[in-house]
């Protein structure tokens, strides 16, 4: 079972795993989605990350569908047992807008279609998706800060922004009595990046190397990626089982090292790699709430089991060093 945490700063009370769901509405349909959803749930999973563009890659499929499908299956559900969170300001890929659209009206707009398809009033963590250089922090805390107090949006957060906007943008909403980002959601897993093929795939930022003072900025960490796309799991499998894409995004030389410290650790305490690998993101010193994803209840389950995993500083070393 997973305990819970609150997000500090705030008054989020959340499972210590959140269940990512970018494939919900498309490659998992409603009866799946809800299995997953059911399961999680069952387990004491009570967080819920999405987006608002995920599913508008698939042109069939009905815009905002991975909301969409969270949406359908909260009317079931008793809906403050759990916290949504989900992200605005991506690319609109069904108008072919793909200009940087991390701008208040842009923004504005993703709120409000991201509440309609989620069929709630109110969003518990809603974030950045991206950011732009070129729209000043204080024009987004301002819109952020409207939101909250229209009761839109209860907190939000950053994803994949710099160190030193984020701490720009929280010495604004500081320094005007505002209230500013309390979490950031950044790419992060044990398996280290190639840091170009990862650029050209849309990651960036690797937290490992890019985190800076955000490492002791007292925000919730929530990283994405935090299984790394699956690969040492694939990996235990043999090198056949991973496609030529994804050999390419990790292809870093200290991923062989990392892979070995992490059976090691994994037989050590009878685990499995991939809860190693969980694990070695839930034992930082940092609050860090991993995002992880799962395509049936029975990955979840097997999720949740890297929650009981304790790993020491000494451990945590070795995995990070190797």
């Amino acid at each position: 079972m997973l305990s819970k945490v609150k997000i500090a700063h705030t008054d989020l009370t959340v499972s210590r795993l959140c269940y990512g769901t970018n494939m919900l509405g498309t490659a998992i349909d409603q009866q799946r989605s809800n299995a997953i959803l059911d399961r999680f749930s069952a387990l004491g999973g009570n967080f819920i990350d999405s987006a608002r563009s995920y599913g508008d890659w698939v042109p069939d499929a009905p815009k905002g569908a991975s909301e969409r499908a969270i949406g359908a299956w909260l009317k079931s559900q008793t809906r403050d047992d759990f916290v949504i969170a989900t992200k605005g300001g991506h690319f609109d890929m069904r108008a072919g807008d793909y200009r940087n659209r991390v701008d208040p009206a842009s923004i504005a707009s993703d709120l409000n279609e991201s509440l309609d398809h989620l069929g709630i009033d109110r969003i518990d963590l809603y974030w950045l998706h991206m950011d732009n250089m070129e729209t000043p922090v204080d024009e987004l805390i301002d819109f952020l800060h409207e939101a909250k107090m229209a009761g839109k949006i209860r907190w939000f957060g950053a994803s994949n922004w710099t160190a030193a906007r984020v701490l720009e943008a929280n010495a604004y909403a500081k320094a005007s009595g505002k209230t500013g980002f309390v979490a950031v959601e950044p790419f992060w897993g044990l398996a280290k990046p190639h840091e170009m093929n990862a650029l050209q795939q849309g990651y960036q930022l690797y937290f490992e190397d890019h985190a800076g003072a955000l490492r002791d900025a007292d925000l919730a960490i929530i990283p994405y990626c935090s299984q790394s796309r699956g690969y040492f799991a694939m990996l235990e499998q043999g090198e056949d089982a991973i496609s030529d894409t994804l050999k390419g995004f990790y292809d870093n030389p200290v991923n062989k090292a990392r892979f070995a410290a992490a059976r090691a650790v994994a037989a050590r305490h009878g685990a499995t790699v991939p809860e190693v690998a969980l694990a070695y993101l839930m034992n930082q010193p940092q609050q860090v709430i991993p995002i992880f994803g799962a395509s049936s209840p029975a990955r979840v389950e097997e999720s949740v089991k890297a929650a009981a995993l304790t790993l020491s500083a000494d451990e945590l070393a070795e995995l990070r060093a190797a």
